[in-house]
């Protein structure tokens, strides 16, 4: 039996995403800053339904509560076939293994239903439980990207993973 669901973001996800959100402010800082209002959610929502862009809620099986939120951006088709992919938790669901299994279940829907080849996920170097996860999901590291992005008012490094299909 699977412990998560993974479905597409929809507009009747809002409320319930805020509220997890929020509540999680502090435990998704500071590697990650998701929107914590309508407006934030609205402007996510609107780029998860470019065709460059998909968005996967997962959802603990049992009681329906939100586990994570996976999202594959930049997808890019005809010889590459590839996209980033980024993602945060809940810490209500911390240490039990459901994000291993929601990303897991999020590659293959991209393996699969999106027909792509190739995931990039961008890691700060300190974030540790990231780089766990990304690990035991089997992605490789292939490289080290030194002030790579923008965030929290610097430019931060990031360690290049990645899985392919095969």
């Amino acid at each position: 039996m699977t412990n998560i669901r993974i479905t597409r973001v929809q507009a009747s996800d809002a409320a319930e995403l805020i509220a997890a959100n929020l509540a999680n402010k502090a435990y998704h800082t500071p590697w990650t800053e998701p929107f914590v209002d309508m407006a934030g959610f609205e402007a996510w929502f609107t780029c998860t339904q470019s065709d460059n862009h998909a968005s996967l809620i997962a959802r603990e099986s049992a009681n329906g509560g939100i586990v994570g939120v996976i999202n594959f951006s930049e997808i890019v088709r005809g010889v590459f076939q590839s996209a980033y992919t980024g993602f945060y938790g809940m810490s209500a669901y911390a240490g039990r293994g459901l994000m291993t299994e929601a990303l897991k279940a999020a590659a293959q829907y991209a393996f699969t239903d999106l027909d792509l080849h190739r995931l990039e996920a961008n890691i700060r170097p300190e974030n540790a439980r990231s780089i766990a996860l990304v690990q035991r999901v089997g992605f490789r590291k292939e490289g080290y990207s030194p002030r790579y992005l923008f965030l929290d008012g610097a430019w931060r490094d990031h360690e290049r993973w990645a899985i392919t299909r095969d």
